[in-house]
């Protein structure tokens, strides 16, 4: 019920004093009078039905007229006159606080009929109509109904007092605002009310009624009116303004509409604008269908609020009359409901995609209440019969225009590999994530370090199996090097130090390809093997002495330089001498010995080791590890990160470092001396034999001096490349068509993932098999770029080449053609989300058809500019939208006729409209 409280159209008209006579003369008898009245008034109330009120004075004299049975005019009430009912007479509101039985009466319809037909109504005054209403558990006559006061946001000082029921709809409050403000029917309208403390709020639900939503007699509802451009005036008044700066009077092609990077919002702008690109659902939200479809019930989805969102910001893009727009409110409503979404790190468009036409479908389900459904089985029924049950389920408790649009049905067959059981199900899906063609080989960039101290370390590149060991890398190399591959230890090599040794049984996957791989050919091994006499393989660092900053220069620190080393030492000359010697031997190469003029400069007095010093330099006496005092002056060492694997390598079995061997400390200086450290290089440790057996890293500590005079830097870090460096392993592009046939290869299930299997009543490691039988109007191709493994993630940059048009789908569809519809298998391409970059960082771009002109656009965040079709096929593809050929002709046909009078209809774009921001 809604009615302008000054209207006072009457029931009828008031009797002059000659025709009351008349009346009375035509009236029935008193005692009919009182059956008719009094018998209306007993009956039962029904929802919706209308009463009068009646004055109770001028009811009671009539009570006493027709009960007195005497017709006399001296007690006749005359005409009905409520006017005690009223306020006043101009506005005709009913007195606050009137109370039934003290106040007036209530008489249905038809009794109220009589009275009037009967006595007539007092001159102007209007009938006092009311609804009965119906509340929870009771149904009443709704005596003061709510008067709202309704305004435009235009025009706040020129406010309409309405009559509404507390049962009536939002939707009537709105249409009537319309109809009053004399709004367009293609304007968009919503509503706002002023609450107690001041302040707006929303009226997003409008199918509610005025109970529900608490209003209130004298509650300000104000009507809001989009701009053509799309955006609302109240969102310039909160601060949430979506436009950025542009010229007022900007007009350009709609959809060609760039989305400001708000950081690291690429992700979510690439998935807007593939979205914003798919006809059937844009123009969906352009012609308002989603307002009679919001769902506000559904405990799944978001109030509604992220589909209005979603329509805000394709009326703000598809206007015309904006460059870009940054979309904050959306981004604000994304985190809102879906965390992982909040802030501004880096994420996924194909994951934001996934929530995205999860939450509209939610938010837009026509299903109001879902039932329970229960899966059913093949059970040896026909397919037909199974598909088209699974399909009417799952539209039982889910319908909307996601659903129309992207929907379709696979075929899941799953086979017990004991008992042979086959259990056939159809499951709805939204889009497919394909798998690319994956090669089982990788290219992996190593140094190795050959023994030969004359030649410099190499660099090589090998192609090993992905899923291999160590080994197999050691196998790859030897092919290069023509070393044995037992004679190799492979490391990693992080800041100075080794990172990890591997084993040979290690797999390849914990490799990446970022680390710094060294390959050392030794001819002994680090594990130890009882009884053996192999070379003992030492690990050596590199360390320069520097002076601390401490005011008094009397702390020292130790900072690890170059790169480490693995040294085969034969046992019988593995003594602090023979490891000096050898170590000599080794750094040959960039290493300068001292001649015996630079001995004689450091040397002062020598005349007790004359004939030592004479003899060969393999009899020279080495120093020794540091004593406890030489320990307190390498307090300062740097620190570093710990590979969490200390290798434990008995490799002094004989005890040839004992104490007892180590020879006196000579005067003569020596290019660096040996210290036993830890895993790290970086502390040092006593020298018991115990110490030295667990922890058999050593490091060559250097003077600056002995450093800058000896050590050649720049000769140490030099390496060649092999040949193998620049061979480039071809990578051959991949048919799409090759994606969508591996994915519906036979697969067998992953032990942390069984089947249960009904009939053998276990899990098992079933076999799994996925087929096409129905396929949406819009099908989104996820391209599965991304590996992840438990010990490593790359992305693959393989190029998939994929049609523009005519993706035919025929021979992947299982379920019985129809021949007469080829379209129905046939798609075009229309969108492309991208990737570029790896796994750590990366950017996302998107390619899209607009549905009005049919040019092509590449939307990098806010920058837009038109591309040729031959510029979208690229490594970058990450997310593919096509678009069913029945379904696009159909709509071009339909929009044929606006469009060839359109100028935005031309294939080729207005420079004006294409901006390159």
């Amino acid at each position: 019920m809604a009615a302008v409280a000054a209207d006072t159209a009457a029931a009828a008209v008031p009797a002059s004093a000659e025709d009351t006579e008349t009346q009375h003369e035509a009236m029935p008898d008193l005692d009919e009078q009182w059956r008719q009245i009094g018998n209306g008034r007993e009956r039962p109330l029904r929802a919706g039905e209308s009463w009068f009120l009646v004055e109770q004075h001028w009811y009671k004299q009539w009570e006493v007229y027709v009960k007195g049975g005497d017709q006399d005019a001296n007690t006749f009430p005359g005409c009905i006159n409520n006017a005690g009912l009223f306020e006043d007479q101009i506005s005709w509101h009913l007195r606050e606080g009137l109370l039934e039985g003290n106040d007036y009466v209530m008489l249905p319809a038809p009794a109220w009929n009589y009275l009037v037909s009967w006595y007539g109504l007092e001159d102007g005054q209007p009938p006092i109509e009311r609804k009965v209403i119906e509340l929870p558990g009771i149904r009443k006559v709704e005596v003061y109904p709510i008067e709202l006061l309704l305004v435009q946001h235009s025009d706040m000082e020129t406010a309409l007092t309405i009559q509404f029921s507390h049962t009536d709809s939002l939707d009537l409050v709105l249409q009537t605002a319309r109809e009053q403000f004399l709004v367009e029917p293609q304007e968009d309208t919503r509503l706002w009310i002023k609450n107690a403390e001041g302040s707006l709020d929303r009226l997003c639900n409008t199918h509610i009624t005025l109970l529900d939503a608490c209003l209130e007699t004298g509650q300000l509802v104000i009507m809001e009116t989009r701009n053509k451009d799309g955006t609302w005036p109240s969102a310039k008044l909160c601060g949430m303004n979506n436009m950025a700066e542009e010229e007022e009077d900007f007009q350009g092609q709609p959809g060609v509409c760039g989305l400001t990077n708000l950081g690291n919002t690429c992700f979510m702008n690439s998935a807007l604008q593939c979205l914003s690109n798919v006809p059937q659902l844009t123009e969906y939200f352009l012609n308002n269908r989603y307002l009679e479809e919001l769902n506000f019930w559904n405990p799944l989805g978001m109030k509604g609020e992220l589909a209005e969102a979603y329509a805000d910001l394709v009326k703000q893009t598809w206007s015309g009359y904006h460059r870009s727009i940054v979309p904050n409110v959306f981004k604000n409503k994304v985190g809102h409901f879906a965390s992982q979404f909040l802030g501004y790190q880096q994420h996924d468009s194909q994951e934001l995609l996934s929530f995205l036409l999860d939450g509209l479908h939610e938010d837009l389900n026509r299903v109001k209440k879902k039932e329970y459904v229960e899966l059913c089985n093949g059970a040896g029924r026909p397919d037909l019969e199974v598909a088209q049950e699974a399909w009417q389920n799952h539209k039982r408790r889910n319908d909307s225009v996601i659903v129309d649009t992207f929907h379709g049905l696979f075929k899941s067959t799953l086979v017990c590999p004991d008992c042979g059981n086959v259990s056939v199900t159809f499951d709805p899906f939204c889009y497919l994530s394909v798998p690319l063609p994956v090669c089982s080989r990788r290219v992996l960039e190593v140094f190795f370090v050959p023994m030969d101290p004359r030649r410099k370390p190499e660099q090589h590149r090998v192609v090993v199996p992905k899923k291999g060991n160590i080994s197999d890398l050691c196998v790859a190399l030897s092919t290069h090097t023509s070393v044995a591959p037992d004679k190799m230890i492979v490391a990693d090599v992080f800041s100075h130090r080794f990172y990890k040794l591997y084993k040979l049984e290690d797999p390849l996957s914990g490799i990446l390809d970022r680390d710094d791989i060294f390959v050392y050919e030794v001819t002994g091994r680090i594990e130890p093997v009882e009884g053996s006499r192999d070379d003992i393989v030492v690990p050596v660092y590199l360390r320069e002495r520097t002076t601390s900053r401490d005011y008094n220069k009397s702390y020292y620190g130790l900072i690890l330089f170059g790169h480490p080393l693995l040294v085969s030492v034969p046992r019988d000359r593995f003594s602090w001498e023979g490891l000096y010697n050898i170590l000599m031997y080794r750094l040959s190469r960039y290493v300068t010995k001292p001649t015996s003029d630079d001995d004689g400069d450091e040397n002062g007095d020598e005349d007790d080791d004359d004939e030592d010093s004479s003899s060969d330099e393999e009899k020279e006496e080495m120093p020794g590890p540091s004593t406890s005092s030489d320990v307190q002056e390498a307090e300062q060492e740097q620190a570093g990160p710990s590979s969490g694997v200390t290798r434990t390598c008995p490799f002094l079995l004989d005890n040839s470092l004992h104490i007892s061997q180590w020879p006196p400390r000579r005067r003569r200086k020596q290019l660096f001396t040996l210290q036993t450290v830890n895993s790290n290089g970086t502390s040092d440790r006593t020298t018991s034999p115990e110490e030295i057996q667990s922890h058999p890293y050593i490091a060559m500590d250097w003077e600056p001096e002995m450093k800058r005079r000896y050590y050649d830097e720049v000769e140490a870090e030099g390496y060649v490349k092999h040949d193998c460096v620049g061979y480039m392993r071809k990578k051959n592009p991949v048919q799409l068509q090759e994606c969508i046939k591996l994915f519906t290869t036979m697969e067998t299930l992953e032990k942390e993932n069984p089947w249960y299997c009904s009939s053998c009543k276990q899990h098992q490691l079933a076999t799994k098999k996925l087929d096409l039988w129905m396929l949406p109007e819009v099908l989104i191709i996820h391209l599965k770029r991304f590996f992840f493994s438990k010990y490593s993630r790359e992305k693959l940059d393989t190029l998939v080449q994929f049609p523009i048009r005519d993706l035919d789908f025929s021979e992947f569809v299982i379920k019985p053609k129809n021949e007469s519809a080829p379209d129905l298998y046939k798609y075009d391409l229309i969108a492309v989300s991208n990737h570029y970059g790896g796994m750590r960082d990366g950017h996302y771009t998107t390619f899209a058809c607009n549905k009005d002109s049919g040019q092509w656009h590449y939307f990098d965040d806010n920058s837009v500019s038109p591309v040729n079709e031959d510029q979208i096929e690229s490594k970058a593809a990450y997310v593919l939208f096509y678009q069913r050929q029945d379904v696009g002709r159909r709509k071009s046909q339909i929009a044929s006729s606006d469009t060839a009078a359109s100028p935005a209809s031309s294939s080729t774009p207005n420079p004006e409209i294409m901006d390159v921001n």
